[in-house]
């Protein structure tokens, strides 16, 4: 039996490097977002008793116990920083943006609160702007306009506006600067570095919050906790392999199930329905947000071309050049 079943785990995974690497990525990223989906279900079903306050600390608390092991293997003095003010800034930023997430996950339907966090992509446009000096030339100005009118056309043009939307939004903007300093902090930490603290803070920054309204958690409520630090960390360890062997334009649309997986999980369990104007603003900040990567990818490709191009004429092939001016 023990052969048998080791037989089937090296065809199963003779199969699996067999695919081409897009498809592996673009299976990844469905599957994290299955989790993800999951996750928000398990935190709208948690909201019913339990504060966002109360749910955020422990998504912290579990998510940092679940990168320990990690920090352990890779060693203690590689947590030294050099930028401890920017790491503090990222893990409030971070819970905060986690607070409003889970506030709109418990307060709006779920394909509502799903559809509205992925606005972020439009919110980092300009803030790369500000704080990465990035040029944005007019069409990705043009898209991120398009993508803001299907944000009102999900905020409901026709009737009252629900005050959760506007805190989704703010989720998603934060998330939006989190990225930006993310970007900044890679450039001198280690994956593992930024987790610990990110967990270390953010579980430390929910703590207050999360004890002025604290609710002592059943049995089945702490395991619901649980299953949901359990979930994300599995969830961003499927996006982290994703764009690790997949090209990012590649597979970033299929992100985009999420919203199909929220709306199938919020009939099913909550008996949400999503509207026309749910369904329409969505597709145009889909739409208008895959431009935008599309484009990006697009112009760096354009700006790799000449050095692609200097080293052919110079009869060396870069990534050679490259391997022998580092050996």
């Amino acid at each position: 039996m023990n052969v048998a079943a080791r037989r089937a785990r090296v065809a199963v995974a003779s199969g699996w490097r067999r695919l081409p690497a897009n498809i592996r990525g673009a299976l990844w990223v469905v599957a994290a977002g299955a989790l993800f989906s999951v996750m928000a279900a398990v935190v709208k079903i948690l909201g019913n008793r339990l504060d966002s306050f109360q749910i955020a600390f422990f998504r912290a608390l579990f998510g940092l116990a679940a990168v320990l092991p990690f920090v352990w293997q890779e060693g203690l003095p590689r947590l030294r920083t050099r930028r401890p003010g920017m790491h503090l800034l990222r893990g409030v930023m971070g819970v905060s943006a986690m607070l409003c997430g889970f506030y709109a996950i418990t307060h709006l339907p779920l394909a509502d609160a799903v559809s509205l966090s992925f606005t972020r992509p439009l919110f980092l446009v300009p803030l790369a702007v500000l704080f990465l000096g990035e040029r944005v030339r007019a069409r990705r100005w043009a898209a991120t306009a398009v993508g803001f009118l299907g944000v009102v056309v999900m905020l409901r043009p026709t009737g009252a506006i629900e005050p959760a939307a506007f805190v989704a939004l703010a989720g998603a903007l934060l998330v939006a600067g989190v990225s930006v300093l993310l970007k900044k902090l890679a450039a001198t930490e280690t994956p593992a570095t930024i987790l610990f603290y990110f967990g270390v803070i953010s579980s430390t920054v929910a703590l207050g919050p999360a004890l002025y309204v604290w609710i002592a958690p059943t049995l089945g409520e702490l395991l619901l906790l649980m299953l949901v630090g359990a979930l994300a960390a599995a969830a961003q360890s499927f996006m982290i392999r994703a764009f690790a062997v997949a090209e990012a334009t590649a597979v970033a649309p299929f992100d985009y199930v999420r919203i199909l997986y929220a709306g199938l999980i919020g009939y099913a369990l909550f008996a949400e329905v999503p509207d026309r104007w749910t369904v329409l603003g969505a597709t145009i900040v889909a739409a208008s947000t895959l431009y935008i990567a599309r484009r990006e990818a697009w112009l760096a490709r354009r700006r790799r071309e000449p050095r692609t191009r200097r080293a052919e004429q110079s009869g060396r092939d870069p990534g050679v050049s490259r391997a022998r001016s580092c050996g």
